[in-house]
């Protein structure tokens, strides 16, 4: 799967598109989490626009490969990745949080087709996603299994139990995305449980791992297809990414990690996230 400098601008702008999108379902909705989604909005991009094998129009395809989110509180960026390829009106994506929406504060499953899980409890997605790839290994099933993590959330005991048995049954078919954006919702990474050394304790228990700029759409696309060339155990990208990517104002504090924007602030986060896009245009032509 290589990809040129044309394809990776187009990635690019749909990043941006998705960060706008982001910003406005957040308004709307006038609740919900702003510094992750921003900070991951590369790396759906890359899934939904370059990596995955999906479609759209038929999201319940047997064949296609699963994406599990685990940190479901960032899932506003899911639903606007999904909405920007097509699996419903990106107009939809103002029904954020609203009673009735399918676009809830957490991923429903029978919700919204092409969401895999239901999430909420942090610590879950890794075993789901290992159960899902046992599954496929026994079933002769040759799709891919991703599980996107948050960094806070290797917090959790229940995550190592499924780091263990995905490294046991040498699971190649299950990636893990861990989102290192060195907060949380209450303080930095370091300061509230230090995960250091990351790589280390996954590599202790049979994962191969690989550290990437998780803003670099090349290095996104590369990981994921090092990681299919991996037969004999699961693999783990750990992504470097910054919490709140585009905006100035909300980059690397940890106070945006669960309030949405104001209107006023809204504006000008929008204005500053189309210069960025104009800027990336800019360099394509």
């Amino acid at each position: 799967m290589s990809i040129n400098e044309h394809d990776i601008r187009e990635v690019e702008l749909k990043a941006e598109a998705i960060r706008e999108t982001i910003i406005e379902m957040l308004v709307a909705a006038g609740s919900g989490h702003t510094a992750g989604p921003l900070g991951m909005a590369d790396i759906f991009a890359a899934f939904y626009f370059r990596i995955l094998r999906h479609d759209p129009k038929h999201p319940e395809w047997e064949e296609r490969d699963r994406l599990i989110l685990s940190n479901g509180h960032i899932v506003p960026v899911r639903y606007a990745a999904m909405a920007h390829a097509g699996y419903f009106p990106v107009e939809e994506c103002l029904t954020l949080r609203k009673f009735g929406s399918r676009l809830q504060g957490h991923p429903e499953r029978e919700k919204l087709p092409g969401v895999e899980t239901t999430s909420g409890p942090l610590g879950s997605g890794l075993g789901q996603a290992a159960g899902i790839a046992y599954g496929a290994r026994m079933d002769g099933k040759k799709f891919q299994t991703y599980c996107l993590m948050s960094d806070g959330e290797q917090d959790t005991g229940n995550i190592w139990e499924s780091v263990m048995f995905a490294g046991a049954n040498k699971l190649s078919n299950l990636t893990g995305v861990i989102d290192r954006n060195n907060i949380q919702i209450n303080g930095m990474t370091e300061d509230v449980m230090p995960l250091e050394g990351l790589r280390a304790k996954y590599e202790a228990f049979n994962w191969h791992v690989i550290e990437i700029d998780g803003h670099n759409i090349r290095e996104i696309v590369d990981a994921v297809e090092q990681a299919k060339a991996i037969h004999e155990k699961p693999t783990l990208i750990l992504a470097h990414t910054i919490p709140g990517k585009g905006i100035k104002d909300i980059e690397f504090d940890y106070t945006w990690h669960g309030k949405p924007p104001k209107k006023e602030e809204a504006e000008k986060f929008l204005a500053e996230l189309r210069t960025l896009k104009g800027k990336i245009m800019g360099e394509h032509q």
